[in-house]
């Protein structure tokens, strides 16, 4: 497994695991809620133990590697697969790759029925001039046009925000996510990815990412403690 040792990478991973092993609402209670009960029950553990099981398939100079280095070594077939965000397509498709023939996309083991997302953002002031709220206006509709925002997401390996997009030049790998996202939606198990800060608080996010991390670091700590120090991180305020 292609792993860049990050804490976001880290989380990207471990959310993959626990989304795979729990269900969307398991996933939900113990990533989204942080209920306590859940954070302290056996799928945990079991997520746990699954996660720093897969830790037994990474190479030993993960630690620190930047993501797009990371997905080099699946592109040259030092590494079989990523748990990474669609913008690891853009990688490959940069590189000349071709989706169904060099490459494929797939959802994490066991998370065929749910989808974690991660949106960018835009955030914007509230002016009292008007030429500087329309300027705003006009932002936001360059930026949700379909002409934008058929460019960006072709180029980066995502998916538009919009629903309304003709995918016709997207790629198989893009149409399917397109298709996921809006079936999971429907059903309740489309969800927030923590790892990329959509599901909870700064605080508590930066402390459970960090818990995390530790564990995937330290052979030495327990799932018990694992746990214990998840839970603690998670009622950071």
């Amino acid at each position: 497994m292609a792993h860049g040792g990050q804490n976001w990478q880290d989380f990207t991973t471990f959310e993959s695991v626990v989304l795979g092993v729990g269900g969307a609402k398991f996933y939900n209670d113990a990533l989204v809620k942080l209920d306590a009960k859940a954070l302290g029950s056996d799928t945990m553990k079991k997520s746990l133990e699954t996660f720093r099981k897969i830790k037994g398939y990474t190479d030993t100079a993960s630690a620190g590697r930047d993501w797009n280095l990371t997905t080099a070594l699946v592109m040259q077939g030092k590494a079989g697969f990523q748990f990474m965000g669609d913008w690891a397509k853009g990688e490959f498709l940069a590189a000349g790759k071709v989706p169904g023939k060099d490459f494929l996309c797939a959802a994490a083991p066991g998370t065929a029925n749910a989808y974690t997302f991660n949106v960018d953002s835009f955030a914007m002031f509230k002016l009292k001039s008007a030429d500087a709220q329309k300027a705003q206006g006009d932002l936001a509709a360059a930026i949700m046009g379909t002409e934008f925002q058929e460019v960006f997401n072709l180029n980066k390996g995502s998916i538009p925000v919009r629903l309304n997009m003709k995918m016709d030049k997207f790629d198989d790998c893009a149409k399917t996510s397109a298709k996921d996202f809006v079936d999971t939606a429907k059903t309740g198990s489309l969800l927030p990815s923590i790892a990329h800060g959509m599901a909870v608080s700064p605080a508590a996010e930066g402390a459970i990412k960090d818990a995390v991390s530790q564990f995937w670091n330290n052979d030495k700590i327990s799932v018990a403690d694992a746990m214990k120090t998840i839970a603690s991180a998670a009622a950071t305020k």
